[in-house]
């Protein structure tokens, strides 16, 4: 019977160890749109990952979806020119940030969406985001030229804002390091501004050409990168989120508005109607698709969990000149969602 053992290994062992091709990776593309309707221009998307709940701001209300079906959880009205949204879960608080007159954030309930109250804040108040390390969250003021920020337990009702961190620009996008550093972009500076929470003040200003205007930031906090979404020249600018330094930059399209880092990826959405994708090679960052989606889909929120992306946009009016803004029809607003098949 051995000589029978070993004619069977020799045919069957070779096949043990048969390498066959990995196959390659699905592109990005439009997997579904979501159709919502409703009322209100729109800015950013919030997603909440753990209740699979989008955040959508619509001017004067801010809708809350489910991520998968696209139907209405919940709206809170009260606003007059919402921007963002942040959420902490641990105290079921959600905050968005009103631009509208002498500026506001309305404190909501996350499970019934009741709106709590509202703090003062500043004018054209807009980014907001929470920071765990830090147990704040951070907001800020486009026109007052500052980073707000304040605990998240804050008395909805007679609570204050903490002292404001004076920017010396006009901010746009922000995101935190985790570590007691935040980063906002300063628009009209065409910089990066660096601030440390525990002293409160811009302890570095980082150029960000070979692009200019820089309206949307990601990070990559395990690897020290930062994502800086320029709409003037139209670029994706990467940097050292240490030193500064321009690591790379891509080109991107126009009306760039979010940026945002998930999973190894690098995301920009322009109002032209492209996506870029970018992702690293080598230690090396660069373009790996440009998907096409709709005009006007300019703002993103990514789903880290599902690796979904998620952009607000509408069907538009032809517009009334080439240099124009088309106008929004009238409940058409929808989701269109981005994922690889």
């Amino acid at each position: 019977m051995r000589p029978k053992y070993f004619l069977v290994a020799a045919l069957v062992t070779p096949l043990l160890y048969v390498s066959l091709p990995a196959p390659a990776q699905s592109s990005w593309g439009v997997s579904k749109t979501l159709h919502i309707g409703g009322e209100g221009g729109w800015d950013y998307v919030t997603v909440d990952a753990a209740s699979h709940r989008l955040l959508i701001t619509r001017t004067t209300h801010t809708m809350i979806l489910d991520a998968n079906s696209g139907n209405v959880l919940g709206d809170v009205p009260g606003q007059k020119s919402a921007h963002g949204v942040a959420v902490v879960p641990a105290l079921n608080r959600g905050f968005i940030t009103d631009g509208g007159g002498a500026g506001a954030i309305t404190v909501f309930d996350l499970k019934t969406y009741a709106v709590l109250g509202r703090i003062p804040t500043m004018p054209d108040s807009d980014g907001i985001i929470y920071d765990a390390a830090t147990n704040k969250v951070l907001a800020v003021s486009g026109d007052g030229n500052a980073l707000m920020t304040f605990s998240p337990d804050i008395d909805p009702q007679a609570g204050k804002i903490d002292p404001p961190i004076n920017l010396g620009g006009a901010p746009e996008a922000l995101v935190a390091d985790g570590a007691g550093k935040v980063y906002v972009d300063l628009a009209d500076k065409d910089v990066v501004a660096v601030v440390d929470l525990k002293s409160r003040s811009v302890v570095a200003r980082w150029p960000v050409a070979p692009g200019g205007r820089p309206t949307g930031l990601g990070i990559d906090r395990a690897g020290r990168r930062l994502f800086v979404g320029c709409r003037n020249p139209q670029k994706l600018v990467v940097l050292n989120a240490d030193t500064g330094a321009v690591e790379t930059s891509m080109p991107i399209g126009a009306g760039v508005d979010a940026t945002e880092f998930s999973d190894g990826e690098a995301f920009a959405s322009c109002r032209d109607g492209s996506l870029t994708v970018a992702s690293s090679k080598a230690g090396h960052f660069d373009i790996e698709q440009v998907v096409k989606t709709p005009n006007g889909a300019r703002t993103l929120g990514v789903d880290e969990t599902t690796h979904r992306v998620y952009l607000p946009t509408a069907d538009f009016e032809p517009a009334a000149s080439p240099t124009g803004r088309p106008k929004a029809i009238p409940g058409s607003f929808e989701i269109v969602v981005v994922a690889r098949p």
